[in-house]
């Protein structure tokens, strides 16, 4: 019997060992560089990035302006990607609320044209919403209650969400949480500010009146991974098991990390002025998610997981 080369041997293992092709946007945003790293496991990541370059292992990083479609056209032929997860985006209401026409670009526009080419190339897209498309008043939220987004950064995401079902039905249209984790390279969650408040012993206000279903970045990556492998497309909710307010998770979180709770002060939302309103309670119900297998943990474990986090990369600085 003749016998393979090595090469060709080398070939064939190579083809049959090789991963398929994910294509996840935003990898220098805080959500895509922690999903990146998840998605690593199992897939051939080939990350995009606009305006902050970095490094993340066994990812393929590119620079990529999503808003401006000819690059974005390059890119599929270019990679020929097997799915794709947008995490992209500017995810901050008050910037969007002073700069709807700029963030409308990389919100709803890049959206929609990646919507568009996932159907060309039939591939799975998942696309991160948010619970902000809820105007707070009638949690909590299953995938099929109404909109009724207060912000634009919320009718943004609406926007988004309708017009890529529309390019592509099979959109999986995640509406992600409050996120929480460790800080990436160049951006950090919400909770980091917390931290480093009560750290320098600061007075760290939080409102008593907004609740969410928080979850953290490893939780939110799971989910959204879980989310391309089985869910058939539309709208699926991914949220914690846990309804509870800014103050309480700050209260949670100070106990946990070894923080003064007595810092920690309550408001209402009316009492502080921003420029986007701010929904009071957009508590997402998850109970499909979890049928698909999704599984967040408690927030106390969540947390605890967080502390171990920090204290390693502590030691490792």
């Amino acid at each position: 019997m003749r016998r393979q080369s090595p090469d060709i041997a080398r070939a064939i293992r190579d083809d049959f060992m090789s991963k398929p092709k994910l294509l996840i946007t935003g990898a220098s945003g805080w959500l895509g560089w922690h999903l990146c790293q998840k998605a690593s496991q199992s897939w051939d990541v080939y990350g995009t990035y606009c305006s902050h370059p970095l490094a993340i292992p066994s990812v393929k990083l590119c620079r990529a302006d999503l808003t401006d479609y000819p690059t974005i056209k390059r890119l599929f032929a270019e990679i020929n990607p097997a799915a794709v997860i947008h995490t992209a985006a500017q995810s901050q209401p008050n910037y969007c609320q002073q700069y709807p026409a700029i963030s409308e670009k990389i919100n709803v526009v890049a959206s929609l044209n990646l919507a568009g080419l996932s159907a060309e190339y039939e591939i799975p897209c998942v696309f991160t919403s948010t619970d902000l498309v809820f105007d707070g008043l009638s949690a909590p939220y299953r995938e099929t209650d109404p909109v009724s987004p207060i912000s634009y950064y919320g009718e943004q995401k609406v926007k988004a969400e309708v017009g890529m079902l529309q390019r592509n039905p099979a959109t999986k249209v995640c509406r992600m949480p409050l996120m929480f984790g460790t800080k990436s390279p160049v951006s950090s969650s919400f909770i980091q500010s917390f931290i480093k408040k009560l750290q320098k012993k600061q007075i760290l206000t939080l409102f008593s009146d907004e609740f969410r279903t928080p979850i953290s970045a490893e939780t939110a990556s799971k989910g959204l991974l879980l989310a391309l492998e089985k869910h058939t497309g539309g709208v699926l909710h991914l949220g914690g098991r846990e309804r509870i307010s800014r103050l309480n998770f700050g209260y949670l979180m100070a106990e946990i990390l070894g923080l003064s709770s007595e810092l920690i002060k309550p408001c209402l939302q009316q009492e502080v002025s921003m420029p986007a309103p701010r929904p009071p309670d957009t508590s997402l119900d998850s109970h499909k998610a979890f049928a698909l297998g999704y599984a967040p943990p408690l927030l106390s474990q969540e947390l605890l997981k967080l502390k171990v986090a920090l204290i390693e990369t502590a030691d490792s600085d």
